[in-house]
């Protein structure tokens, strides 16, 4: 062999690196498909259902195109509803009736169609994310219906949909601004009230981090808790009405409770206190006995407690009661307030063990700074009817009142 041969290995054959070669997509070949079999098979969901999944069709890779096909009939132009090349079928969600009867065979189908392919989850938040984004691209039946749709599918507890994927993609100013978004919940919530409670609704609300921001379903120059009452009182949602009262009126509340709080711990002119009181009273037209119950709150939460000495923590909550007596004795304005005020001192002296004892001292403190009447102290005594500690405090305030009683005798 001569020297400038290189020697070989006879028999061997030399391996070259497999190169991962990925089919090219062809989402309009795997919609026909899908569309032939809602054409083969009439439109009968049950049916559909079963051929797909004996289908071998690649869903892991079509998921949001077999979507397009289930809502609209056949697949849609990218990045819009528009319908693209292909066939099309008459079956879709967008091509029936606007009645949950008609719509609801297609939730239980996709419902379905999800317990095989749980991954599919995602590709319908992608479609209908989309679809909800672009619902000035609907006409107004086929936004009914993606709303009905939409309830039925948190009714029937569709398999993962998270209440986000539906309510933050429809707060776009531009539909938010036309009242499509308006519109499009409120079919949304007719229809899901239909077989859920109003509790459920919240639960959803909540989820989908709305629950304290249903006004920005409305247009700017409507979004006051006035057209929130009209529109879904003339909607017939009178209990969604009511319930965003009262969350208003726990905000306003809790505001409320926040300024006091600090112009009590600043020691702010009682006067100057008086006039946030009734900023937030004519503001949130809170009622008077509510008022009544957190200014006694706000009043004893500024109390500054000594650990275990029991003397001392009596001394602050007395001397508390009687720095703001002035206070309580402006909004204390009838025998019907100053009895809540003393069910609101029972029920606090029986809560706080630090104040178990101090009740009469307190009622008696009340009442020779004029915020409650001897009349209001006699009725309670005779006639009160929150039982919480009762007997005991009855029975401490036995003295004070046979006191009382003689005094009323010597006049």
């Amino acid at each position: 062999m001569s020297s400038k041969e290189r020697p070989t290995l006879g028999g061997t054959r030399i391996k070259t690196r497999k190169r991962n070669i990925a089919a090219p997509l062809d989402p309009a070949a795997f919609s026909d498909a899908v569309v032939q079999i809602y054409l083969e098979n009439a439109g009968d969901l049950e049916l559909v259902a079963r051929n797909i999944e004996s289908s071998e069709l690649n869903f892991s890779r079509y998921g949001d195109t077999f979507f397009e096909v289930v809502f609209t009939g056949g697949r849609t132009q990218p990045g819009t509803t528009k319908p693209d090349e292909g066939e099309r079928h008459p079956y879709s969600i967008i091509d029936c009736e606007p009645k949950r009867e008609a719509i609801l065979p297609s939730v239980i189908y996709i419902q379905k169609i999800l317990r095989r392919r749980p991954f599919l989850i995602k590709n319908l938040e992608n479609v209908m994310r989309r679809f909800l984004q672009s619902l000035e691209l609907f006409e107004e039946n086929e936004r009914k219906k993606l709303a009905i749709f939409t309830a039925l599918a948190f009714s029937q507890k569709l398999s993962g949909l998270p209440p986000e994927t539906v309510f933050q993609p429809l707060l776009k100013d531009n539909l938010v601004g036309k009242g499509l978004v308006l519109s499009f919940i409120t079919d949304f919530f007719k229809e899901y009230l239909v077989e859920n409670s109003l509790d459920d609704l919240i639960a959803i609300l909540k989820r989908g981090k709305m629950e304290d921001n249903l006004l920005d379903f409305f247009p700017s120059s409507k979004r006051s808790a006035e057209a929130f009452a009209e529109h879904f009182t003339n909607a017939g949602l009178l209990p969604l009405v009511e319930y965003n009262e009262k969350k208003i009126f726990e905000v306003k509340l809790k505001e409320m409770k926040s300024a006091l709080t600090t112009q009590i711990s600043d020691e702010a002119d009682i006067g100057d206190i008086s006039e946030t009181v009734k900023h937030y009273m004519k503001e949130a037209k809170l009622p008077d006995i509510e008022v009544v119950r957190l200014l006694w709150d706000v009043i004893m939460d500024a109390v500054q407690w000594s650990g275990k000495n029991q003397q001392q923590n009596a001394n602050s909550a007395l001397r508390q009661v009687k720095t703001w007596a002035p206070l309580l004795n402006t909004f204390c304005t009838s025998g019907k307030l100053e009895l809540e005020l003393m069910y609101k001192v029972q029920i606090q002296c029986y809560d706080d063990a630090k104040l178990m004892k101090l009740f009469p001292e307190i009622v008696r403190s009340l009442y020779e700074q004029d915020v409650l009447a001897e009349d209001t102290i006699l009725f309670w005594f005779r006639k009160g009817t929150n039982p919480k500690g009762r007997q005991t405090f009855v029975k401490s305030l036995e003295p004070f009142v046979k006191w009382l009683e003689e005094a009323e005798e010597e006049e």
